[in-house]
Order: structure tokens, then sequence, then C-alpha cells
């Protein structure tokens, strides 16, 4: 999908990119694949704000997305591929050969009519969703499990892939994250072959503020312009710069080389970008 570029027209214009949806369906979706949110404005049970800078937005409808593809040894085919609201990546609606309908997150180059399975047999076919210990080294991955049969939960988002390095006696498989995380996966998880749609989505840009509240995202206030009382930088006569590091609302540093304590993963080989 290209890129449109307005012509800078107005000040909020000059510099806002939007993906081309043009070729994407236009039209409402399946009704009974869709549910209804109900935005909390980052607030929890009690009414407090828990998650800050989150209130508004346009109202949207909920595609649940089957993250398990749990019809094992099935055939579908691509009806359609939709604009989701909820993800930055696309979604593709396919039907089973037993009739049933289902959303699925849609890779780089699936097109309307192909052929896609589930199963457990080895396969290269971008769409096939088949368990680790069948996919060939050096495959291009995403949608991957960490729990075998609880769906999917890494590379998820648009443009996000993952590289099957080697797989170890011990019927792990060794993949590199798009993060460059290296870390150790279950052979018996599966997961999906391709690149995850919408790569172009890291090239956007919202150009105005207004873009960010239709997405519910809330103005960030600088912790300098707040009093004393709501943040560690706040107060002082005139203009400061702080006064001390730069720290969190909660009094955290936030400068490079700071580490907190984390739990010891022994999945993760490496964090490092390799």
């Amino acid at each position: 999908m290209n890129i449109i570029i307005y012509k800078p027209t107005s000040a909020s214009r000059r510099f806002r990119t939007v993906i081309n949806k043009k070729k994407l369906w236009n039209t409402k979706s399946i009704k009974f694949l869709t549910i209804g949110l109900k935005h909390s404005g980052g607030r929890n049970n009690q009414g407090k704000i828990t998650v800050r800078h989150i209130g508004g937005g346009n109202k949207k409808l909920y595609r649940k997305i089957d993250f398990k593809r749990s019809l094992i040894k099935t055939s579908a085919y691509v009806i359609r591929i939709e604009y989701d609201p909820n993800r930055n990546s696309y979604i593709a609606l396919i039907c089973y050969s037993s009739g049933i309908l289902s959303y699925i997150i849609a890779p780089e180059g699936l097109s309307v009519g192909t052929k896609i399975i589930t199963d457990l047999i080895p396969s290269d076919s971008i769409g096939n969703c088949i368990s680790l210990y069948n996919t060939l080294i050096g495959s291009i991955i995403h949608n991957i499990e960490l729990i075998p049969g609880n769906g999917a939960v890494l590379c998820r988002a648009a443009g996000s892939y993952a590289l099957l390095i080697d797989k170890t006696s011990d019927n792990y498989g060794i993949v590199k994250l798009s993060s460059g995380e290296i870390r150790k996966i279950a052979l018996n998880c599966m997961i999906t072959i391709g690149m995850v749609s919408n790569f172009n989505y890291k090239n956007t840009i919202l150009g105005k503020a207004g873009a960010s509240r239709w997405l519910g995202i809330r103005p960030t206030v600088r912790g300098v312009a707040m009093n004393p009382i709501d943040h560690p930088h706040g107060g002082g006569e005139g203009r400061t710069s702080g006064g001390r590091p730069s720290v969190s609302l909660w009094g955290y540093p936030t400068k490079a080389g700071f580490k907190k304590k984390k739990k010891y993963n022994r999945f993760i080989i490496s964090k490092r970008n390799v």
C-alpha cells in the first residue's frame, strides 16, 4: 500500500501522511464477528486513573481475531482484506472448508482468493499456520505462541516478524524477534508463515494534535510545567530545568543507564541487537 502525502494547504496538513486504503474492503464488517467496546479512559473499577493519557477517541467495534487457528487440518480461502481500527495491521476474512468464517491477522502479500491451511505438516506458503517443529530454519514467521494452545502473543503488530535461527535437541526453537531479542520457544507452539501486513505504518506522520485525539491519546504535560504536588520537577520561580536528574511522576530515573530489577527468564538468550 502506498503512502498518501497531502498538499500543504494548511499547517496541519503540511507534514501529515497516511496509508492509502483504497484497495481494502470499505463496507461494514461481519456482524457476528464484532463486539462493542466501552472506553475506560484509563480508569479501573474504582474510577482511578491507572493508565495516563487515555481518553476520547472515535467509536469503534472490536473484530474478534482468531489467534489460535484452532481448526487443525482444515483449508480456508481468503475472502477479503479489511482495515481494523483496533490495530495497525490489516485483517483478513477467511472461510474454512466447513463454511466457518473467521478473522485473522493478514500477512504481507496475502491476496483475495488465496488458499491457506492450518496443519502440522511442513509448509513455506504465506499465511499457513503450522507448528514451529515443522518450520524450516531461516523462515520469516509471525503470530507466535508462547504456550501451546493459548494463541499467538508475539509479532502481531504491523510490519513485525521473527526469524527462526535454529532448533535445539531439547525441543526448543531459537527465534530472533524484531527487537533483536533472541529467545527459546517450544517446538509444539503454532506460528504463521510471513511478515505482518502494513509495514509502511511506521512511516506515517499524524501531522496534527487532532489526529492523536481521534486515536484516544490525550496530551502529555511536561513535568516542569506542573506544580510541586503533581510532579517531582514541578514548581520553582520562573522557568526551571527541574533541578534534579530527569525522573518520572513516581520518582524513577528516566535517563539511559538506570536499570530496574527484572525477573530472570530462562527462555531469553539475549536482548542485544546482533
